[in-house]
């Protein structure tokens, strides 16, 4: 693990928010997996695919213990992603619900 570096708040949030952009820039699902595959290792890119599966498998309604058995996801994680869920900033349900209702362009995958 690296070192915390010494950060403002101001300054942490900018450079979330330059991310943020970053991502929100992206035309189409291709360059958003390329951008996500240059971003992250896969195994971090991995953990965010597992949440967000745990995430679809909880608003079905499915017990922890299944979706374990299902994705192999650890019971703490999908506690954690549930209660982000239940009481978190929202984020899971604004994509929930934008990307249940809105089709996306997707072109060929490397």
């Amino acid at each position: 693990m690296k070192p915390k570096r010494e950060q403002s708040d101001a300054t942490r949030r900018r450079h979330e928010n330059e991310l943020f952009s970053a991502v929100l820039s992206l035309r189409d699902i291709r360059e958003c997996r390329d951008f996500f595959k240059d971003l992250c290792t896969p195994a971090e890119l991995q953990a965010l695919v597992d949440r967000w599966q745990v995430v679809q498998l909880l608003k079905q309604g499915l017990p922890y213990r299944r979706i374990h058995d299902m994705t192999g996801v650890s019971v703490t994680t999908i506690g954690r992603v549930a209660r982000f869920l239940s009481s978190g900033f929202g984020g899971y349900e604004t994509a929930i619900q934008r990307s249940s209702s809105t089709p996306r362009k997707e072109r060929a995958s490397h």
